[in-house]
C-alpha cells in the first residue's frame, strides 16, 4: 500500500478548496512536504487519498508589505523568507528561526505554512512568529478569515484547521517601527538532532531607555506555544540591566514549566538553560533597536 493514491495539482485556492472537499476520503495539501511526507512514509500518519499540491498558487508565494503588515504567504519556502531584505528588517526573529529549520536543501523545500500546520510546540518557526503576535489568514469555501497564530494550536501535532475544508493562506505582522526589534534563539544538542532542547523568541520597543512592550515565547513549555506572561510583565518599563537580568530568573521560573523528556533533556536543566537563553535572546533584541534605514527592501 502506498501512501497515497492520487495527486493533485491546484492552482488557485479555489481550486485547492473544491478538491480538498470533494475527494471521497482524507486529502491534504501539501508544498514542501519536508515533515508531511516523512510523516506518510515512516507511518507516524495514516494513508490518505491524496494530496493536493498548492505550490502553483500564486498568492501563496507573495511576501510583500500591505499597509502597515507584512505578509508572508504560507507556501514560501523558508529560504526565500532567509533572503528577503523585506523580512529581514520587519522580522529579524523570523529570519534568525528560519535559518535554524534543517539545512540549505531542507529549506529549499520547506515552508513558514508547513511548520505551522505541523502543529509541533517547539517549531521553530511557529516561535518566532508568536513573539510578533502573527495572524493566519485562513481559506475556506466563500469565505476568508483571520486567527492568532496560537488560536491554530490545540495540542501537539494537533492543528485547529481542517484539512478537508481549510486552507492556510499566510501569515501577517505589523511592521516595524522606531524602537522596536526583535531576535530569536535556540539550543540544540550537539549531534545535531533535529529538535530543539529550547528555543525563545522576543519582540520588544523601546521608549527613553526603557521597555514599553515586550512579548516574549520560550519553546517547548507545553502542548502548545504559549506567552511568558510573568516575564513580559516584570519587563515592562525597565531597562535592560545586570539587575534586571536577575529579576528575570525569577519571573521565568513562574511563567514557564518545563518538564523532562528523554530526547532533549531534564526538566530541571531545561530551567537552567532557559534563564541563560531568554537573556541573551531578549540582550539581542534590545540591541536590534536600532534602526538601520538602510536595511529596507
Amino acid at each position: 500500500m502506498t501512501a497515497w493514491d492520487r495527486w493533485y495539482v491546484a492552482h488557485d485556492v479555489e481550486e485547492a478548496l473544491e478538491i480538498l472537499s470533494s475527494a471521497p476520503s482524507e486529502t491534504l495539501p501539501i508544498a514542501g512536504g519536508t515533515d508531511l511526507l516523512l510523516d506518510l512514509q515512516q507511518g507516524r500518519r495514516a494513508p490518505v487519498h491524496g494530496l493536493v499540491d498548492i505550490t502553483r498558487i500564486g498568492e501563496l508565494s507573495v511576501m510583500e508589505q500591505r499597509g502597515q503588515e507584512l505578509f508572508v504567504g504560507a507556501a514560501v519556502p523558508l529560504s526565500r523568507v532567509v533572503a528577503s531584505k523585506l523580512v529581514r528588517y520587519h522580522a529579524e526573529a523570523l529570519v534568525q528561526a528560519c535559518l535554524q529549520i534543517g539545512g540549505p536543501q531542507v529549506r529549499s523545500v520547506a515552508t513558514l505554512g508547513g511548520n505551522v500546520c505541523h502543529a509541533l510546540p517547539a517549531a521553530d518557526g511557529a516561535i518566532a512568529l508568536a513573539a510578533f503576535d502573527a495572524q493566519a489568514e485562513i481559506a475556506s469555501r466563500g469565505e476568508r478569515r483571520r486567527l492568532g497564530l496560537m488560536d491554530l494550536y490545540l495540542g501537539p501535532g494537533r492543528s485547529a484547521l481542517d484539512a478537508g475544508h481549510d486552507l492556510l493562506v499566510g501569515f501577517y505582522l505589523h511592521v516595524r517601527e522606531e524602537g522596536q526589534g526583535s531576535a530569536f534563539g535556540r539550543i540544540t544538542r550537539p549531534q545535531g538532532v533535529a529538535l530543539a532542547v529550547l528555543n525563545c523568541g522576543v519582540w520588544l520597543e523601546r521608549q527613553a531607555g526603557k521597555l514599553a512592550k515586550v512579548k516574549v515565547v520560550v519553546g517547548p513549555s507545553g502542548p502548545i506555544p504559549k506567552r511568558a506572561q510573568e516575564v513580559e510583565e516584570m519587563l515592562l518599563g525597565r531597562a535592560i540591566s545586570p539587575a534586571t537580568l536577575i529579576g528575570l530568573k525569577e519571573a521565568l521560573r513562574c511563567s514557564v514549566r518545563f518538564r523532562s523528556s528523554p530526547y532533549r533533556a531534564s526538566a530541571e536543566y531545561r530551567q537552567s538553560l532557559a534563564e541563560i537563553l531568554v537573556a541573551q535572546v531578549l540582550m539581542k533584541a534590545w540591541e536590534s533597536t536600532e534602526i538601520q534605514l538602510g536595511e529596507r527592501a
